[in-house]
């Protein structure tokens, strides 16, 4: 038996979004598959849940939650 697996693609990807520094910014996009292992980066380094980033998942919308979002954070 040969299974296929269905890659997982955006249905709706990331869009630029304006910031107010000192405030809390969310990004989100939605997947084309429930559920699948999301990872955040920014540039090539993967961000960690802390404090600052909160990283959420809701079937298939993941959504990462800047908190006091400075201009670094672009």
């Amino acid at each position: 038996i040969c299974v296929s697996a269905v890659p997982v693609l955006f249905k709706q990807a990331l869009e630029n979004t304006d910031m107010e520094e000192g405030k809390s910014v969310s990004l989100r996009c939605e997947l084309t598959k429930a559920d699948a292992t999301v990872v955040w980066k920014k540039g090539g380094a993967t961000l960690q849940a802390s404090a600052k980033y909160e990283m959420k998942q809701k079937g298939t919308v993941a959504e990462l939650v800047i908190h006091n979002a400075e201009p670094e954070d672009a």
